[in-house]
């Protein structure tokens, strides 16, 4: 299995890592933009690990689910049932929001679903819609959090 990556910067340089965030405005409506993880600080994770790149963006109630979403598999308009990373770990997938944008992601893109309080648009639409793309199931790593990070604003995560 062939697996390739959304490109980020590594090596020496400060990295930056990009994802998409799916997100509510003040109307009710879903939207997603293009962020980047960038508050990169170059040192240990623990005591005697040498330094690294690290982000740190938990909060308390932090909970990890994996799921396998089946060929042909889609999820109806629906909202995040809590503001949660979304990891591909293989296969493909996909989320349109009600702005009318579609993004499809694979393995080494990152999503953070941060849609609650949508409000159903002319065609009774909430949320986001997403499914599996291709002829592979599409494997998911979900980070959910308890606390809601700032919303109604893309590119807001604290």
């Amino acid at each position: 299995m062939e697996i390739t990556h959304m490109p980020y910067s590594s090596g020496p340089d400060k990295p930056s890592i990009p994802y998409w965030h799916v997100w509510t405005d003040e109307n009710g409506v879903s939207h997603q933009d293009s962020c980047e993880l960038s508050d990169f600080k170059f040192e240990s994770i623990s005591n005697g690990a040498l330094p690294s790149w690290v982000d740190r963006l938990s909060s308390p109630g932090t909970h990890v689910i994996v799921i396998v979403l089946p060929v042909g598999w889609v999820g109806e308009w629906h909202e995040n049932p809590k503001p949660q990373w979304i990891v591909p770990l293989s296969g493909r997938w996909f989320v349109e929001t009600m702005d009318g944008k579609r993004v499809e992601m694979g393995t080494g893109d990152l999503s953070f679903g941060n849609d609650q309080n949508t409000r159903p648009d002319a065609q009774g639409r909430r949320g986001h819609r997403s499914g599996t793309v291709g002829d592979q199931p599409s494997v998911l790593m979900l980070v959910q959090v308890d606390q809601n990070p700032v919303n109604s604003k893309p590119c807001q995560l604290e």
